[in-house]
Parts: C-alpha cells; sequence; structure tokens
C-alpha cells in the first residue's frame, strides 16, 4: 500500500463524511441547539415575568393591607365616635329624667305644703274658737260665728 494513496482516501473519505454531516446531520443538530435555546429563553423569560409578577403581587398585597389597616382604624374611629354619641345621649335623657323627677318631687312637695297650711290653718281656726268659748263661755250666734270664722280664715292666709 502507498502512504500517499492511503492519505488521500482517507482525505476523500473524510470531506465525504464532512459533507454529509453538513448536509444532513447538522441541519438536525442545529434544529435541537435553536429549539433548545428557545426554551432557555422562554424559561429565562417566564422566571423575569414570575419574578416581576410576585414584585407587583407583593406591591399589591401591601396596599391592600395598608387599605385594610386604613379601614379597620376608621372603624374603630367611628365605633368610639359612636360610642360617645350613646355616651351623651344617655347622659341627655339621664338629665332630662333626673329634671323631670325633680320637678316632680317640687309638685308634691308644693301639694303637700299647701294640704299642710290647710289643715294648719283649719286646727288653729279650731282652735281660736276652741279658745274663744273658753273665755266668752257665752253662746256666739251661729251666723256670726261663721262670719268670723271666714274672716280668721282670710286673715291666716
Amino acid at each position: 500500500m502507498n502512504l500517499n494513496a492511503t492519505l488521500f482516501a482517507q482525505a476523500i473519505v473524510f470531506f465525504i463524511f464532512i459533507f454529509i454531516t453538513v448536509k444532513y446531520i447538522w441541519p438536525l443538530m442545529q434544529e435541537a441547539i435553536d429549539a433548545r435555546q428557545k426554551s432557555i429563553a422562554d424559561g429565562l423569560a417566564a422566571g423575569e415575568r414570575g419574578k416581576q409578577d410576585l414584585e407587583n403581587a407583593a406591591k399589591r398585597t401591601a396596599e391592600m393591607i395598608g387599605e385594610a389597616r386604613q379601614q379597620a382604624q376608621e372603624a374603630l374611629a367611628q365605633a368610639d365616635k359612636r360610642g360617645s354619641q350613646i355616651v351623651d345621649e344617655a347622659k341627655g335623657a339621664a338629665k332630662v329624667e333626673g329634671d323631670r323627677l325633680v320637678a316632680a318631687a317640687k309638685a308634691e312637695i308644693e301639694q303637700e305644703v299647701a294640704r299642710a297650711k290647710e289643715a294648719l290653718r283649719e286646727q288653729v281656726a279650731a282652735l281660736a274658737i276652741a279658745g274663744a268659748e273658753k273665755i266668752l263661755r257665752r253662746e256666739v250666734d251661729a251666723k256670726a260665728h261663721a262670719d268670723l270664722l271666714a274672716q280668721l280664715k282670710q286673715e291666716l292666709r
């Protein structure tokens, strides 16, 4: 065998191998590489979108929590305000009721005082008559007696 012919034959076989590889195998490998690159790029983009969505969700969550806290504070403030109003209304109602009771008690006292004065007048008139009878020891005209009693009652008032 000749070394040159062997090298020449190996060179031809190598060029045929390269031609077949470039013509038939390389496009299939290139498609697989491109598909892999595309899936990696899509995965990285999806990861970035997920990261962005996560950040947006965190911001929305923080905003929602802030709004919920604000609403809770407003609800507490309204409850405190309503509680104060209820207490003020109860105080007003109690004052009105107390004033009504005081007025009723004063009216009752005035009535009792008037009754006591009238009873006292009658007792004084009776005592005066009894005293006058004892002093005079004589009978007085009934009409004159009634006139004297009426006059005495008028003077006592």
